[in-house]
């Protein structure tokens, strides 16, 4: 099993939150405004964040950080357009009627610097505008993308962040994309009523506004340290305030590799 490890404490404090993925905490100024749905319009805004120069600049000391690659022969590149990444809804696991298994969390572009490194820029509008909030090692994203295509054509690819679990959804079904949605749901997926009562009772007592929330876990979904603790990224560029892209701080996530389920 393979968790993304989370940046620092540090840099938490000054990171924007992203709904309810555990890995960000509430900055001062409230949740960022998540766009209600990929749009062309949103995708080319996200690119724009994604290709700005600083958030250029901010990828070559990432690719840089660890002697990989030197920061002026990084050359970091933005691959593609921004996809959408949803993840597990707690308006679903309220049992909320009508409410879908997943919800739009933010967009992401692939980054890939010149040595072959990749990362995923998690990108979304903030009060100030676009902004990329968050930057994650490893090309997840756009491989369990690429995989629900494969398996449930016209699918919705979606995260369970609380156990880092990819699926895709249609119909009536879920199917898991990797070892642990297989662990979660066996290796022939689940239909959408039972996959509702495992998160409703994993989850439910734990959403937003809930005795749990109030203890202060980042938004209800509070998860266990990933095997190694959490990543300290102050050398990434020399310190967490260097990470900085415009008015928000920047979360990074280093995260290792999983195999692809079959």
């Amino acid at each position: 099993m393979t968790l993304r490890a989370t940046a620092a404490a540090a840099v938490l404090a000054a990171t924007v939150l992203l709904g309810l993925a555990p890995q960000a905490v509430a900055a001062p100024g409230g949740p960022v405004p998540q766009p209600e749905a990929a749009t062309a319009e949103n995708r080319a805004a996200a690119g724009r964040a994604a290709t700005a120069p600083d958030t250029l600049a901010t990828l070559s000391r990432f690719f840089a950080r660890e002697g990989k690659v030197s920061l002026a022969a990084a050359q970091p590149r933005i691959e593609g357009e921004a996809i959408p990444v949803n993840h597990l809804s707690p308006e679903f696991v309220a049992g909320r009627t009508g409410a879908p298994v997943a919800r739009l969390e933010f967009l992401a572009s692939q980054a890939v610097s010149s040595d072959g490194q990749q990362a995923a820029l998690w990108t979304a509008r903030t009060e100030t505008g676009w902004q990329v909030v968050n930057i994650a090692t490893g090309d997840d994203e756009f491989r369990y993308a690429r995989l629900g295509a494969q398996k449930l054509p016209g699918g919705t690819v979606f995260r369970e962040p609380q156990i880092d679990a990819w699926y895709v959804t249609g119909g009536s079904r879920v199917v898991p994309l990797d070892e642990d949605a297989v662990r979660a749901v066996g290796a022939g997926g689940t239909s959408l009523a039972a996959y509702r009562a495992r998160v409703a009772g994993a989850y439910g007592d734990k959403l937003p506004g809930s005795s749990y929330a109030a203890r202060g876990m980042a938004g209800g979904y509070g998860e266990a340290p990933p095997e190694g603790g959490a990543t300290a990224v102050a050398a990434v560029a020399g310190g967490a305030g260097a990470l900085a892209l415009g008015g928000g701080g920047v979360l990074v996530a280093l995260r290792r590799r999983r195999a692809v389920g079959a």
